[in-house]
């Protein structure tokens, strides 16, 4: 197997994790959706780890897997909890919006030439908070996920401003 070949496959298998995580929160067992989502957060930091600075398709196949586990397991949380659950609902909501927001100022601020570092602890941090949660029962992760997000957003953008005085 080529060394190229290493960040696409662990895409393709967090992708199924997170399909397998996926519908078991949409089944409403959300502690195996946990182990699932860990599996998937695990090989999706491993790509990150493993991809290499100008290897442009794994860094968009790594972009997909993130929004994936965003939109597949939060929004999947979000629609399970919204009836017993509003504030895990809300939370959870936030934490997905938080993290596309997130991303998309990293995307149009480096499609503007703006270097905005990235690495790999922040989605580690992410897949964790979320995994755990879902495996304990914690309802206050999604929270804290969208304060992280939140956060990371505001360094990204001040990356811009900085960059833009220079």
């Amino acid at each position: 197997m080529s060394e190229r070949a290493v960040v696409p496959l662990l895409c393709v298998a967090a992708g199924v994790a997170i399909a397998v995580a996926t519908w078991l929160l949409l089944v409403r067992d959300p502690e195996p959706a946990g182990w699932a989502a860990l599996a998937a957060g695990v090989a999706l930091v491993a790509g990150g780890v493993l991809l290499r600075p100008h290897d442009r398709f794994g860094r968009v196949v790594l972009s997909f897997g993130d929004r994936l586990f965003d939109g597949c397991v939060l929004g999947a949380l979000a629609w399970i909890a919204r009836t017993d659950d509003p504030w895990l609902s809300a939370g959870a909501l936030l934490a997905l919006a938080s993290g596309f927001l997130a991303s998309y100022i990293r995307a149009r601020g480096g499609s503007l030439g703006y270097g905005i570092e990235e690495g790999v602890i922040t989605p580690a941090i992410r897949y964790g908070l979320v995994s755990d949660g879902l495996i304990a029962g914690w309802r206050w992760t999604p929270w804290a996920v969208a304060v992280l997000m939140l956060l990371a957003s505001a360094v990204r953008a001040s990356q811009v401003v900085k960059e833009e005085r220079l």
